[in-house]
């Protein structure tokens, strides 16, 4: 019945619009259509199948790495060249480790359902904790501010000393919410995010929360890579200084510097 009552009440608007002088008429808003863009590899490292990878970060030449996993979870240097891992502090067994982003000199790293994150010196010295609502997915940083997901198609900017949210912005792709945003990047201005259980990363736009381009990388890892602890692809790297994107997925045995084609 309200169906055929919205329906009625829409055609009698349309009438009425039209019968009616066109005064300072304005169109509706166009739905954006994301760009679409897939990628080249440009170079390839080993990665430990043991770190079930969360949160992923290149700075001052150093790749850092934040894993989860009950009783597992850990904050790790990564040598690229040989894939190997300097443990720099390990979480309690009842947290799960997730995002990390490294602001000035601090290192930041979140837990899943803990709220809770974890703050240390560039050496992986524990300095204190600090609490936040709900759960901890993904995070980054603009160089002032953090940026936290929660799975959700909301991303939070963060007061990094108090950890209080200061904003909201909700994830839309062609109009409609995108859930499942997981760990986070801020490459020249925008926010890349993994899309969870998927081989998508999308590009947001922070001011209006619109996914502005999609990068499918489907078959980044390669059949003969995966077993049965291969995880999904998750953990977004940018070296600002040289130009490059790393990108891995949780219990590969690789990390991929990759090219995005338009």
């Amino acid at each position: 019945m309200k169906r055929v009552l919205c329906a009625v009440i829409l055609s009698v608007m349309v009438v009425a619009c039209s019968s009616q002088p066109k005064r300072n008429t304005t169109s509706l808003p166009q739905i954006a259509e994301p760009a679409r863009y897939t990628y080249t590899v440009k170079a390839v490292y080993p990665h430990l199948t043991s770190s079930y990878t969360q949160g992923l970060q290149f700075v001052d030449g150093v790749m850092w790495e934040g894993t989860g996993e009950w009783g597992k979870s850990v904050l790790q240097k990564i040598d690229l060249q040989s894939g190997q891992a300097e443990v720099l502090a390990r979480l309690p067994k009842s947290e799960f480790g997730e995002g990390i982003t490294v602001l000035g000199d601090r290192v930041y790293q979140l837990t899943w359902t803990n709220n809770k994150v974890h703050i240390y010196d560039l050496q992986g010295n524990h300095q204190k904790d600090l609490r936040y609502m709900g759960e901890g997915w993904g995070l980054t940083s603009d160089g002032e501010s953090l940026y936290m997901s929660n799975g959700t198609a909301d991303i939070y900017k963060v007061n990094p000393e108090t950890f209080k949210r200061e904003s909201k912005i909700t994830v839309t792709m062609r109009g409609e919410v995108l859930n499942y945003l997981n760990e986070l990047e801020w490459i020249d201005g925008k926010i890349w995010a993994n899309v969870y259980t998927t081989d998508y990363v999308v590009i947001i736009n922070p001011q209006t929360g619109v996914v502005e381009a999609v990068i499918d990388f489907k078959g980044l890892l390669k059949e003969e890579d995966i077993t049965d602890k291969t995880d999904v692809l998750n953990g977004i790297a940018y070296d600002a200084e040289g130009g490059r994107i790393f990108v891995t997925g949780k219990s590969w045995n690789k990390l991929f510097e990759v090219e995005i084609v338009k």
